[in-house]
């Protein structure tokens, strides 16, 4: 896949560089020229530029990108312009970095996909989340292994856990599978989550909305979900 990564701070840089350590073309770019010749071996490019400039971004190759990160964090102004600036230009799928409740809020009004806050998440995490298919979250357990929550693959649907075979084929175990129920709230209202559904039956039907946990070993979870 192909990102752009705005902002080369702890985050950005450590993002920018595990997902261009997992083969994926990444841009970082900043607007300090010293963080840009830092990470020059790291990142598969870096560029000075300043990304509230519109001008300037739109001659970046965002037709060819997958994904942009606003990673911004020292100055909330240039990252919600930042975020403006790329909203605007119509990238497929925006990611911010938020600071605080109003600064989310101001990024969810302008449209962003998704918020990350890394003083919470790690960049490992992320990188996981963003180069496996369907991931929903994940915990790493040592380097080796994690639990991920995942999305039913879509040849998956309406098969029973024992039709995948997830142990025999997979070599992973289901934990548990979330679904979709309708609860009330205190208001009166019905509104829908997630939620678990204990421990998961081998003649358990996967249904499209469903999200599964998973445990396994990192490399027999990445090619269940890169398939």
């Amino acid at each position: 896949m192909k990102y752009i990564i705005a902002g080369l701070g702890n985050f950005g840089a450590s993002l920018s560089q595990k997902l261009t350590a997992q083969g994926h073309e990444v841009i970082g770019i900043d607007i300090r020229m010293d963080k840009v010749d830092m990470y020059k071996e790291q990142i598969t490019h870096t560029i000075q530029m300043d990304a509230t400039d519109e001008f300037t971004v739109a001659g970046l190759p965002l037709d060819d990108t997958d994904l942009v990160i606003v990673a911004v964090g020292e100055d909330q102004g240039a990252n919600i312009m930042t975020s403006a600036v790329f909203k605007n230009l119509g990238v497929k799928r925006l990611i911010s970095r938020a600071i605080n409740p109003l600064h989310q809020k101001v990024l969810e009004a302008i449209g962003v996909d998704e918020i990350v806050h890394p003083e919470e998440e790690t960049a490992e995490r992320w990188a996981k989340k963003l180069c496996l298919n369907n991931v929903v979250d994940s915990f790493e357990l040592g380097d080796t292994f994690s639990i991920i929550e995942a999305k039913v693959p879509e040849d998956h649907v309406g098969k029973t856990i024992r039709e995948v075979e997830f142990r025999g084929k997979y070599n992973l175990l289901v934990l548990t599978i979330m679904s979709e129920t309708e609860v009330k709230s205190m208001l009166g209202r019905n509104h829908t989550e997630l939620k678990s559904q204990g421990i998961a039956s081998p003649d358990q039907k996967l249904k499209e909305s469903d999200v599964l946990v998973l445990y396994g070993a990192n490399k027999d979870l990445q090619s269940f979900l890169k398939r």
